[in-house]
Parts: C-alpha cells; sequence; structure tokens
C-alpha cells in the first residue's frame, strides 16, 4: 500500500528533488518535531533511498525554548546514521532575526540546485496532513546563503552548553499532574490475549520465530481504537514519553493497522519491556512476568498530534 503522503506536498519538498541527484537537504524551519525527522529518516530507508543528508535548524526556540521532551527526541535523532547512510543533525537558532517563512533547500554535495519557500512546518501535520498553505519555487543559491547565515546563529541540539543558549521547559503534559483533560483522553491496551497470556508468536513475543531477532515485539491495538482516531495512521510517527523517563518513536503498522511498533528498529520495543520486567534480552515473555511486575496493560495519554504519554509504572492496571 502506498504512503498516504503520495501526491501530497511532502513529496514535492521531500523527494521528487533526489530524482534528480539532490542529496542534501537544509531545512530553515519555524516549528518542528521529532516525529516528522523520524518520520523522513525511516521512509527513505523504507524507500531504499540512500546517502541522504538532512540538516535542520528550528527558528521558534529562540522566543518559545522547547520543551525537554521533544529535546530529547532531537538529540537521540542528532548524528544517527541509518543503514542506508541517511543522516539528520537537528540545531536550535539563539539569535535573531527569524524567517518570516520555512525554506527547504536541496543540494547535491555542496551545489545548491533547487529551494521552496512555504508555509509548511517541518510538523507532520503540517506536511503529512495539511493541504491548506503556500508553496513557492526560490532561487537556490539565495536560499541557502539565507540559510547558511542562520547557521552562525544556531547551535546544535546535544551541544554540552545548550541550555545556556536555549530554554529548556519541563514539560508539564504528563498525566501525573492529575490534569483530567489527560486522563479523559487515554486508552488502556491489554499485553496479554483472551487466553489470559502474551501472543506466542505476536505482541511482546513477536520474535519468537525461526531467524528473528527474539527482542522484536509489538503492543497489539485492538480495532476499534485503531479506528477511532487516537493514534495517527498511515505510517505517521510519535513521539512518547515513558513514565520511567524515556522517550520512544512508534507508529501504528501491519495489516489492519493492528501493531504499534517502534519503527527504527521492532526489536527496540521488546527490549524496553523485558528491561522494564527484569527479564533477559530475548526471553520469552509469560503471563506470570507480567503479573509478577503488578502489570497486564499498558496506558497511552494523547498530549497533542504527535506526542503521547505511556505508562507501564508497576501495579497500574486499571
Amino acid at each position: 500500500m502506498e504512503p498516504h503522503y503520495t501526491e501530497s506536498i511532502a513529496k514535492i519538498i521531500l523527494f521528487d528533488p533526489i530524482d534528480f541527484g539532490a542529496n542534501r537537504l537544509c531545512i530553515l524551519s519555524s516549528h518542528a518535531t521529532p516525529s516528522m525527522a523520524s518520520w523522513l529518516l525511516t521512509t527513505y530507508k523504507e524507500q531504499g533511498i540512500t546517502g541522504i543528508s538532512t540538516e535542520l535548524i528550528m527558528e521558534a526556540v529562540l522566543y518559545d525554548g522547547i520543551d525537554n521532551i521533544s529535546h530529547d527526541g532531537f538529540k537521540e535523532l542528532h548524528g544517527r546514521r541509518y543503514s542506508n547512510k541517511c543522516s539528520i543533525s537537528c540545531s536550535y537558532l539563539f539569535q535573531p532575526p527569524t524567517s518570516k517563512s520555512n525554506l527547504f533547500i536541496w543540494l547535491q554535495d555542496d551545489v545548491p540546485v533547487q529551494a521552496f519557500d512555504c508555509s509548511y512546518d517541518f510538523t507532520q501535520t503540517s506536511l503529512l496532513q495539511s493541504n491548506k498553505g503556500s508553496i513557492t519555487v526560490q532561487s537556490a543559491t539565495h536560499a541557502y546563503r539565507l540559510y547558511d547565515n542562520a547557521v552562525t546563529r544556531s547551535i546544535f541540539c546535544n551541544h554540552s552548553e545548550i541550555e545556556e543558549y536555549i530554554i529548556i521547559r519541563s514539560s508539564t503534559a504528563s498525566p501525573s499532574f492529575a490534569d483530567t483533560k489527560f486522563h479523559n483522553n487515554c486508552v488502556h491496551l491489554p499485553l496479554i490475549t483472551r487466553t489470559g497470556e502474551p501472543g506466542k508468536r505476536s505482541g511482546l513475543n513477536w520474535g519468537q520465530r525461526n531467524k528473528r531477532n527474539k527482542n522484536e515485539a509489538y503492543i497489539p491495538l485492538p480495532s476499534r481504537i485503531a479506528k477511532s482516531g487516537f493514534f495517527p495512521l498511515n505510517k505517521q510517527h510519535f513521539l512518547v514519553v515513558t513514565d520511567d523517563h524515556h522517550t520512544l518513536q512508534l507508529r501504528v503498522e501491519q495489516q489492519n493497522d493492528k501493531a504499534i511498533t517502534t519503527p527504527a528498529s521492532n526489536a527496540q520495543l521488546g527490549e524496553y519491556f523485558r528491561n522494564r520486567l527484569g527479564l533477559a534480552n530475548g526471553a520469552y515473555v509469560h503471563a506470570s512476568d507480567l503479573k509478577a511486575y503488578g502489570r497486564t496493560d499498558v496506558v497511552f495519554y494523547k498530549i497533542d498530534d504527535e506526542q503521547y504519554y505511556m505508562d507501564f509504572s508497576s501495579g497500574g492496571n486499571r
């Protein structure tokens, strides 16, 4: 099945120039999300696109700062090199001025070849879900000059002195703040089947098959919840902060949208749950392991379209 963005603005901006030899994408965007960056890297990999270097500068952080969850998400992606030799760097603008629009500039090695000036932010909500906005083709040389100037006024997200330049806000989005707007917008997903056990070769035990990474896992997603609009579909990513202060990039996938997985590696989610349960990597997960821990379900709270909170605290079954 072709991805939802096939005929969208994302294809024009993020994919078409590659067909003409472009291999370096420089983005100057007012707002950006780690989920959009993760989606782009994963989609390049899944489409067999290789050798694309993406460089992102976010401008709104100059005045608004950034919440610590998004900041952690960007740091995790920054500099990660995928097997298809694609990578992304993430920087924050710390000195004015800011641009009045978003610039997406494509280069072939170091030569600017195409540029788009548009109203679309580097977010999934803007690029993958919205059809309303403006886009114009601009001089690539001029646009890259503006971007290059912003480079001198920006700082990498993983810089050791980042908090001296940018305000990193503590997120108040965690449901631990007893905010009813989050408690009324949550779903409970069981990790066991109707038999009372996890799936033998599904769910947390998805990888328990020959020649598979035994850590591979997914969280089963009932059809009624998949169809409810609670989670983004069409392989869009969403950033999750967990009750034990980890961040995970997740997405809904598989036939009939039946699974929540970690797209960077299916084993990442299995490693996370086995660690929480005190099991060895690759261990088979039994119901007795979940019950000894005190939990046979996981709860997701929706913060916004690209950010969620996941509760798997022990003894938390409801």
